[in-house]
């Protein structure tokens, strides 16, 4: 009994210990949120977390990744790759840190294009005068087996707005959309139906930190930000479980 005890008071200091280097920890990474926060006006910062560099703080912005020195005296911009995998750490995390649940989007609010079987899906928020979300089109004309969500996000112009509402007040939204966007047929329904499904985009994107198009969330709720390559977007789906 007596050994029995000993163990169990060791197992209980330890774990005392470890709580108390993790309360230390929680209170560095709040001290240094804070000072950031008071240097950083003009940011808001979601969270601060160790780097996997020694001293080094991962710094969230929500849609930039940053890093800075215990003090937050400095602050450095740019990827952390690990040099043996050539894996994008940074890139890695801001997917993992802004992963959404894709199956609460509100898809009624989507232009809808399946192609083939559609059985694996994305969502892509974009504008119809963004010519990399053109460019996002075309490598999805050789992909097949998808469907497609696009979210009508007209953030670039005026004539952004005009073409959204036009394409959402067409009879075949996605015929005009992909008239548009593939073949430079610009639509030609009013818009002058019930288009409140964009303004509703426009709120979901900007609370979802979306501020580039086009910008693609796969059904496992991470996101691909940018004209993803056709071939990375085939891979990238296909391994969504």
């Amino acid at each position: 009994m007596k050994k029995s005890f000993r163990i169990a008071a060791a197992v209980l200091a330890i774990a005392a210990v470890a709580i108390g280097c993790s309360a230390q920890a929680d209170q560095a990474t709040d001290k240094l949120k804070a000072t950031l926060q008071t240097r950083l006006t003009d940011v808001t910062i979601k969270s601060v977390t160790k780097s996997p560099i020694a001293g080094i703080y991962e710094v969230n912005l929500g849609t930039q990744i940053i890093y800075s020195d215990a003090n937050g005296d400095y602050l450095m911009l740019g990827d952390l790759v690990d040099a043996k995998t050539r894996k994008n750490l940074t890139e890695a995390r801001l997917a993992e840190t802004n992963r959404i649940d894709f199956a609460s989007l509100p898809f009624a609010n989507a232009v809808k294009v399946v192609k083939g079987n559609g059985a694996r899906k994305i969502a892509v928020f974009s504008d119809p005068n963004c010519p990399y979300c053109k460019q996002l089109e075309t490598s999805l004309k050789s992909i097949d087996n998808v469907t497609v969500y696009t979210f009508l996000y007209p953030v670039l112009s005026p004539d952004s707005t005009a073409k959204s509402k036009s394409i959402w007040c067409s009879a075949d939204r996605a015929k005009a959309w992909e008239s548009w966007m593939q073949d430079h047929q610009a639509p030609t329904a009013a818009g002058t139906c019930d288009t409140a499904a964009i303004d509703k985009n426009l709120a979901l994107g900007h609370a979802m930190n979306v501020d580039g198009t086009p910008t693609v969330f796969l059904a496992d709720g991470r996101r691909l930000p940018g004209a993803v390559p056709a071939d990375r977007l085939d891979k990238e789906m296909s391994a969504v479980h």
